[in-house]
């Protein structure tokens, strides 16, 4: 191994994916290895931490090894190990912290703690290879958040909105059960989406009291219920019903985007999770960039969705600035900002 890199062992388990990275630098990735516990989840239409859980067990020490041999190096060449605390399923999050943490103990390394939220913004920063200009609004869309941060810097996050109740992926999940699209929802729907026609069924858009920037998705997933079982459902094509689902999801998240960049005075929009690999997403997105005059900054697509790429690269980062935790921590089901 070249002698010049410092290579920092990256940890994901706070869901239903395996994934172990290598970071060569803040922004250069060796390896990137990711196993899905998705197959095993569809039949139930959701994520079951038994399931989850039981699969990061089987496949930890397998991901560990694979990431390793791909990157090149060896478990003794390892700097320092960043795992994700949270936020995640309790039992799957201790899989990963329990690996890292006897990593750390045995090879006498740092071991460096991370928010899974904050690695999918910087997974926006991995992708694009350069430090956004500051300050800065991350979006985060996901499976099990919707949230809005003002960023001054890299490390240095305030939660500005979030959701109350259904996460933004998480709605999509529910509508595509009712209309038997399958899990997980979200890319059935924007497959049907594209063929809906816009503006023919009319769901109500949710904007909270004036001036707030939280989320609140249960309603448009009510909605989506009551029309599939009214007496006129069959009338009514499902990719209309995709089209206007995903119309008022999406038609929320820009305005509220929208809100926060301009209270924040932002330079740069960063957005990550699950959710931003959707193609209708990011044209709005980019949309707004343009008419504000501000950077836009979404993973590859790949990295929208959980990976230990961006704990890795996080872990760089702060392993550069000697932020390092305690063996002591504790997992966190939820964890702020």
């Amino acid at each position: 191994m070249n002698k010049s890199i410092m290579p920092v062992l990256g940890i994901e388990t706070s869901c239903d994916e395996t994934s172990v990275a290598i970071a060569s630098g803040e922004m250069s990735i060796l390896s990137n290895v990711v196993v899905s516990s998705q197959r095993f989840h569809k039949k139930y239409a959701g994520i079951v931490p038994e399931i989850a859980c039981r699969h990061h067990v089987e496949n930890i020490n397998v991901v560990l090894d694979k990431a390793l041999r791909q990157a090149k190096v060896d478990l003794s060449d390892i700097k320092a190990v960043s795992v994700t605390q949270g936020p995640g399923l309790i039992g799957a999050l201790l899989v990963g912290i329990s690996m890292a943490k006897a990593i750390s103990y045995c090879l006498g390394i740092p071991i460096i703690p991370v928010n899974h939220l904050h690695g999918h913004l910087y997974a926006a920063l991995l992708s694009a290879g350069r430090v956004p200009r500051f300050p800065a609004t991350g979006l985060i869309v996901s499976g099990g958040h919707t949230s809005l941060v003002e960023m001054k810097d890299i490390d240095n996050l305030r939660l500005m909105g979030q959701t109350r109740d259904d996460a933004c992926g998480e709605a999509f999940d529910k509508a595509a059960r009712v209309l038997g699209l399958g899990y997980p929802g979200g890319p059935s729907i924007e497959r049907l989406a594209a063929k809906g026609r816009p503006e023919k069924i009319g769901f109500t858009r949710s904007y909270l009291e004036e001036g707030s920037m939280d989320f609140s998705f249960s309603g448009i997933k009510t909605a989506v219920l009551n029309l599939v079982r009214g007496a006129d459902a069959k009338s009514i094509p499902a990719a209309d019903i995709c089209r206007e689902f995903q119309d008022t999801v999406f038609d929320v998240i820009i305005e509220k985007t929208r809100r926060c960049c301009l209270k924040n005075r932002s330079k740069s929009l960063l957005a990550g999770g699950g959710v931003s690999a959707n193609n209708e997403l990011r044209r709005r997105l980019k949309v707004l960039c343009d008419r504000e005059g501000i950077d836009l900054l979404v993973p590859v697509r790949d990295m929208s969705l959980d990976n230990a790429a961006m704990i890795a690269g996080l872990g760089s980062y702060r392993y550069n600035r000697k932020k390092f935790g305690r063996l002591d921590f504790a997992a966190m089901a939820d964890m702020p900002f």
